[in-house]
């Protein structure tokens, strides 16, 4: 078999080519379309299998997560306590540094709000307290943090499985604090904490307990987007996360920017961990950050580590969660099948990114070789 023939037998229907660059107008159309795949897909598995009106779920949908001021105002909440975490793994993952313990690092910072609420809440001025709670679990969030680094830094261990270990004791250590400060004693659970006094709460803005939380939050936001595109911190950590090798070449210390880096994102989780407690629910318990620290992975992904991108995909995942707990309350079916609906529209969503980052080329069919010219036959009679 000739080269050219065993080339053609063994060359692949098709192959996967990464994209240089797409127009950012495509790229979100391309998000469109997944979208409305996904609710097509979903509207089949409605009408198949309840029978229901597929429209009628996603107003459903709609309502419960935009229906009444109420539920405007707890959607923003879940959204910014969702963004805060999301903005919070950035860096660390943008440093190529898989932080999984966003977690741990938001229940820590939350139980030393608490313990500053519990402890000292009656009995130091108001100016005195927050600059406690504020600065307590930043530097709570920031240990549980810096742990891992330095362990990755000096001996280079495997941070996913470090920092996943550090939510187990963050919870453990919760739920035992949970059963000393117990309310009623012996409920293993904490109570609104200053109840009547209110020490340590955050203030309320036009009445609303959820603004405080907003304004911080975008604040951060706006601080994270800065922070990565502009700072030389920023820079470097994007250098580090390309190469250790390139980073070091151009001089830059990579232990000491791991590390600060990890500072910087447990900080700012051990702010969310303060807006949870002292902000919105008055307590705290071992399930306080709710999955939110595993969920900020997929809106930090989606989002390509963009701070104002992940407004929009938290946004979406909180819409999600909320309109399936409003199909399950209003259509009387099972949990479980709400949040199929929301598996499969974030599946497609995932899934188009494929296509936004890669293309699929087909195999050219072979052109026909090209026909051999004829000899020319020398004249009768031209010299022999």
């Amino acid at each position: 078999m000739s080269a050219d023939k065993a080339k053609k037998a063994h060359e692949p229907l098709f192959h996967v080519v990464k994209r240089n660059s797409m127009p950012l107008w495509k790229a979100w159309l391309i998000r469109l379309a997944a979208v409305l795949a996904a609710l097509v897909v979903c509207g089949i598995i409605i009408v198949t299998v309840t029978g229901e009106n597929p429209f009628a779920m996603y107003k459903t949908m709609f309502v419960g997560a935009f229906g009444t001021t109420r539920r405007r105002w707890s959607l923003l909440q879940d959204l910014a306590m969702l963004l805060c975490i999301s903005l919070a793994v950035t860096p660390a993952f943008k440093m190529k540094f898989w932080n999984i313990g966003a977690e741990g690092q938001v229940l820590i910072g939350g139980l030393a709000t608490a313990s500053c609420m519990i402890l000292m809440g009656d009995k130091v001025s108001p100016y005195v307290l927050y600059p406690v709670m504020i600065i307590t679990s930043m530097l709570a969030g920031a240990l549980w943090a810096v742990i891992p680094a330095i362990f990755k830094a000096k001996w280079n261990t495997n941070e996913t499985l470090f920092t996943l270990m550090m939510n187990y004791i963050a919870i453990q250590l919760l739920s035992y604090f949970s059963f000393i400060w117990s309310n009623p004693k012996g409920s293993g659970k904490i109570g609104i904490i200053n109840a009547s006094s209110h020490a340590g709460w955050l203030p309320q803005i036009g009445g609303n307990k959820y603004l405080f939380n907003l304004l911080v939050v975008l604040a951060i936001t706006i601080f994270m987007y800065v922070y990565l595109k502009y700072s030389k911190h920023g820079y470097e950590l994007a250098v580090v996360g390309e190469s250790e090798n390139t980073a070091r070449y151009a001089g830059i210390n990579v232990k000491k920017v791991i590390i600060r880096t990890m500072l910087l994102s447990g900080a700012i989780c051990g702010i969310a961990g303060l807006l949870l407690v002292a902000g919105a629910n008055h307590t705290v318990s071992s399930n306080a950050a709710d999955g939110r620290g595993f969920t900020a992975i997929m809106v930090s992904w989606l989002a390509k580590f963009n701070p104002i991108f992940m407004i929009l995909t938290s946004l979406l995942l909180v819409f999600l969660d909320k309109g399936a707990t409003e199909i399950s309350t209003t259509f009387s079916l099972n949990d479980s099948f709400s949040e199929i609906l929301s598996g499969i529209i974030i599946f497609f969503i995932i899934g188009c990114e494929f296509f936004i980052n890669y293309k699929i080329k087909f195999r050219e069919k072979a052109k026909p070789a090209p026909a051999a010219e004829p000899q020319s036959v020398e004249k009768e009679g031209e010299g022999s």
